[in-house]
């Protein structure tokens, strides 16, 4: 049994934290949410791994090499023009022998559910999650064990079994994605390869995943993916941590880093290594920290992802935000993460405001940001990479890649 996972992609939704990094290379508990992925595929039985690569290729290549270090064997395939998921499939033919697993790069699965449907004997499988809402998903339609038709999103879907982007394909699949026409966004879709499969008479069926499915689409998703990946984690001390700082429950601390005095640290929180913390700092419960971060005295960190390298100054305060890399905050920094009226937070995505859905949000923040002494940054603020916020300015809204905001 082979694996084939798709992780060409920018992921667009996700700036600007893609902006130098493939979506499947942003880090979940301090890892890349592709490696957790890999692991998950390695512990259901799959050594050997196929990964079709495009954006940022060299990000992924350079991390994984041929898999060894992972326990794995990894293939690559390019795909130099992103033509849909079918197209990206479709390109593993010659690399896969008989039934193989075929996942998104952005779906979070475990190795129960993949063991669950490797032992499918069908043409095809869907795997599918009961949703509350699921006018927001391409859903199947069945009868009894068999899927009919695949049906996009649609504002009376026929059933709540969202589509989840874990299949299980036999070599009939290449053959539907040769005849499979470009869809009204000019791409080839796999869901429309695999009504061709029904339409012809192959067995498709479906898998029911009874774990927590997450599709990390957004930038606040990832804030839930890092959750649901430190709740799973063990606490490991290889670091230094001085005798009057305080740390509960599961808490990591990477080789070469400092907990000095006086940080007070709650767990399940990851540090990575090489980094120098405190003193009387403050680290809430679900917050990743990268390698070569810096925090501040009289810092509090809560419920937020902050990626390698960034520098977060004295007196600052950072809630339920994902920071970008080589990020300089400057002392007194602070980020909202709730509104006066409580109300759900809304954030611009792609030039269009979306409602999180999230009642607590504070910031995305691309790459290599700088803030001035006393900046503010209010609730769902987008910061492009590169770009400044002067001393004292109030950021809001979208700040564009590059763009220097300060004046008040």
């Amino acid at each position: 049994m082979q694996a084939v996972i798709l992780a060409a992609g920018e992921g667009t939704r996700m700036r600007p934290l893609t902006e130098n990094r493939p979506k499947v290379m942003l880090p979940i508990a301090n890892r890349p949410m592709l490696e957790h992925i890999i692991n998950e595929v390695k512990k259901s039985g799959i050594r050997d791994v196929v990964l079709i690569t495009g954006y940022k290729k060299e990000s992924i290549t350079n991390y994984f090499g041929d898999g060894s270090k992972f326990g794995v064997h990894i293939d690559y395939i390019v795909q130099e023009k992103q033509m849909g998921t079918g197209h990206a499939f479709g390109m593993a033919a010659k690399a896969v022998k008989g039934k193989f697993i075929a996942l998104n790069g952005d779906v979070m699965v475990t190795s129960s559910h993949i063991k669950k449907v490797i032992c499918r004997d069908e043409d095809a499988i869907i795997t599918v999650k009961e949703v509350a809402d699921p006018r927001s998903y391409g859903v199947i339609e069945r009868d009894g064990g068999s899927v009919i038709r695949i049906v996009e999103k649609s504002p009376e879907p026929p059933t709540n079994l969202a589509n989840a982007g874990v299949y299980l394909f036999n070599a009939s699949i290449f053959d539907a994605i040769k005849n499979t026409k470009l869809s009204p966004r000019g791409e080839i879709e796999i869901t429309d390869s695999l009504q061709m499969l029904i339409d012809d008479g192959k067995r498709v069926g479906f898998e029911v995943m009874d774990e927590q499915w997450l599709d990390v689409g957004r930038p606040w998703e990832l804030l839930t993916a890092n959750e649901l990946a430190l709740k799973k984690m063990k606490g490991s001390i290889e670091g230094e941590v001085e005798p009057n700082a305080t740390l509960k429950g599961e808490v990591s601390v990477g080789k070469g880093t400092l907990i000095r005095n006086g940080a007070y640290i709650v767990g399940p929180v990851v540090i990575g290594e090489n980094c120098d913390i405190g003193p009387n700092c403050f680290i809430r419960a679900s917050t990743s920290i990268g390698n070569d971060v810096h925090i501040g005295n009289a810092v509090e960190i809560k419920n937020s992802v902050i990626m390698d390298g960034t520098k977060i100054g004295h007196l600052s305060y950072v809630g339920d935000s994902v920071i970008g890399s080589r990020c300089n905050f400057g002392a007194g920094t602070k980020i909202a993460n709730l509104r006066l009226d409580e109300k759900n937070i809304p954030v611009i995505v792609k030039g269009e405001k979306v409602d999180s859905g999230r009642r607590k949000l504070g910031c995305i923040m691309g790459d290599d940001v700088h803030t001035g002494i006393g900046s503010l940054i209010n609730v769902g603020t987008v910061v492009g990479a590169g770009a400044a916020i002067g001393p004292g300015v109030l950021a809001k809204g979208e700040i564009k890649k590059g763009e220097k905001v300060l004046e008040r």
